[in-house]
């Protein structure tokens, strides 16, 4: 191993020991009562079977055979989501071919930020993932499963399944993928058009014929934001099938897939041969490996959040020092947008997950001595699935990649780190993705423009008041204020000053996410405004300076001139009302820092 990634791996584990041991205590527990609807009274049972088939009925009253819950995320406006609608059936056959049985367990909402993104409904999507966790865990609280498929793949989605998972952490668990769109617009050309749109050259018309051409149809969207990140991240932490996240929808190979996990979950119950719970699979060297593949393709920022929090809910504590010491020494294999002009489907023809496992296997980077949900061992992930005579099997993957300006060898990275950077000063942490931003721009160091919604930047831009270097400062963006929305409004505009040739950088206490791209942008400020946060004292035409090479972030005032300024007031009357947002109040205020994952302080802190 890389000494490096041990020592960082090491430390985790030391710094985990209390609340890991707690955790694994707890899972031990739920372990020795056996197959768990064997508790169930007799008028509990008959509930829980009540609308199955009498073969279903039969096999559900004896204990010898496994009861699959199937957690879906479906919904036919999201995209990703939209392939799950025939998945039930099919894997309830699936698990019936090996003597099973399986019952959708619960339905998690999933919004769509692609549709939210500038919008009021955008606000509720970080506190989404609490809510998918616990309707995860209600669904599963019946007592009636010996495992779960989970049925997940964007955004928010996965992180909240996979939290929620993990409170029944003896159970095994899969997750079954549904696979990415295949290529639209080149992406490119989408970015193109939609600086064209924000300086007024193309209406409304041509950006609409844009967007629809790169949003198309079912499947995730092609980019490498947090969707394409989080389908990464789970394959590399064993948590679904080799090969399975970047098979398109409607390839033959995406069905067998799904029913072969299906398949496979009845093997790693506690009545088959291979007894694996999740807990188990989610430890501290398989964390470790899915912020090394995070860093080592540039996904998404939104994940420094993600990964924190679903680490702590299986007793394991992370922080952003784990992230940056990581990225230091890990190297840039990928270049796929917005950290170049390819997409996912790109990638995956490359060589992909196969290629890129292996190559970090062989530098060290990543841990091999884990379990996976494929069985011991991560050198099974080398492999790439393929139908072969109407069969899937899985075969040695490529050991050269198909196109190096895609996906990359450890000999020839694209940049020697991972391009994540850890910002610190006396404005706080924050974190700041570099892969996209060209080495001139990662030191800026010019005077704030401050304002309090993304929206405001628009009159500003067209002003032409912006026209010269700044740092946009946006604040009151964090969990507790407004429950920390994306702000993708701004690129197209910092974009564009930065074309003109204008250095431009954005600091906020909200989120960018997968989409970071080509503007030096330090996010999750912590702590945030409405925390007592010094961003909430920052003034136009104060100095700022963000350097992404020596990791500083600081705001350049004199302390006596600080000390004798009130912090701003953080508007939170237009955040508190309309789209459900008042049904969220408490669980916005209970949330935590962007670094301990703005996760909803649970009894999870109290006892692991």
């Amino acid at each position: 191993m890389h000494s490096v990634v041990q020592a960082v791996t090491d430390r985790i584990i030391a710094r985990s020991q209390q609340s890991r041991s707690s955790y694994l205590s707890a899972l031990n527990d739920a372990k020795a009562q056996g197959v768990h609807r064997s508790a169930l009274s007799c008028g509990n049972l008959a509930h829980g079977f009540a609308a199955c088939q009498p073969v279903e009925k039969d096999s559900l009253r004896q204990l010898t055979k496994a009861n699959i819950g199937i957690v879906t995320a479906f919904n036919d406006m999201l995209s990703a989501h939209q392939p799950y609608e025939t998945y039930p059936n099919m894997l309830k056959q699936a698990c019936a071919d090996v003597g099973s049985v399986a019952q959708v367990a619960a339905g998690v909402p999933a919004m769509c930020d692609g549709v939210t993104q500038g919008q009021p409904g955008m606000e509720l999507s970080l506190l989404s993932r609490e809510v998918i966790a616990m309707s995860t865990a209600v669904g599963l609280s019946h007592n009636m499963f010996d495992g779960a498929l989970l049925l997940g793949i964007c955004d928010k989605i996965v992180p909240g399944l996979l939290i929620g998972a993990l409170s029944f952490g003896h159970l095994p668990m899969l997750f079954v993928p549904a696979g990415p769109m295949k290529s639209g617009i080149p992406n490119k050309e989408k970015a193109r058009i939609r600086q064209q749109f924000a300086q007024g050259q193309v209406d409304r018309t041509a950006l609409l014929e844009a967007e629809s051409k790169s949003y198309h149809s079912a499947g995730t969207c092609t980019f490498y934001g947090t969707a394409n990140s989080n389908q990464l991240m789970l394959e590399v932490m064993g948590l679904q099938l080799p090969g399975s996240s970047f098979v398109n929808p409607d390839d033959p190979l995406r069905d067998e897939l799904s029913k072969m996990a299906a398949k496979q979950v009845c093997r790693l119950t506690s009545m088959g041969t291979q007894y694996t719970p999740i807990g188990e699979i989610v430890n501290e060297k398989s964390v470790v490996n899915g912020i090394v593949a995070l860093l080592a393709t540039g996904g998404s920022t939104n994940l420094t959040m993600h990964i924190v929090a679903i680490a702590r809910a299986a007793g394991i504590i992370v922080n952003w020092d784990d992230f940056s010491d990581l990225s230091a020494v890990v190297p840039l294999l990928a270049r796929v947008y917005p950290n170049g002009q390819a997409d996912i489907n790109h990638f995956h023809a490359a060589g992909g997950m196969a290629l890129l496992v292996k190559e970090l296997l062989d530098g060290g980077l990543i841990h091999e001595d884990v379990n996976t949900v494929a069985g011991y061992g991560l050198r099974r992930y080398t492999q790439e699935p393929r139908l072969i005579d109407g069969e899937l099997k899985w075969v040695d993957g490529v050991t050269e990649s198909l196109d190096k300006d895609v996906l990359t060898h450890l000999d020839t990275p694209f940049q020697s780190n991972g391009g994540l950077t850890l910002l610190k000063g006396n404005l706080g942490r924050a974190v700041i993705k570099v892969s996209a931003v060209p080495a001139g721009n990662r030191v800026i160091e010019a005077p704030a423009v401050v304002i309090n919604d993304q929206n405001e930047i628009d009159a500003l831009f067209k002003s032409g008041s912006l026209d010269r270097d700044c740092v946009v400062v946006v604040k009151g963006q964090g969990p507790k204020a407004n429950g920390m929305p994306e702000l993708h409004k701004l690129t197209p505009f910092l974009g564009t000053l930065q074309d003109k040739g204008f250095r431009v950088a954005l600091v906020t206490d909200g989120r960018m996410s997968g989409a970071s791209g080509k503007v030096p942008a330090a996010i999750h400020l912590t702590p945030e405004a409405l925390d007592g946060g010094l961003i909430a004292k920052v003034q136009d035409g104060d100095l700022i300076r963000v350097d992404a090479t020596t990791g500083e972030l600081s705001l350049l005032v004199d302390e006596s001139v600080l000390a004798s300024r009130t912090a701003g007031v953080v508007d939170l009357h237009h955040s508190a009302y309309g789209m459900g947002r008042e049904l969220f109040g408490a669980l916005r205020r209970s949330l935590s820092s962007p670094e301990t994952g703005a996760r909803s302080t649970s009894a999870i802190d109290e006892l692991y």
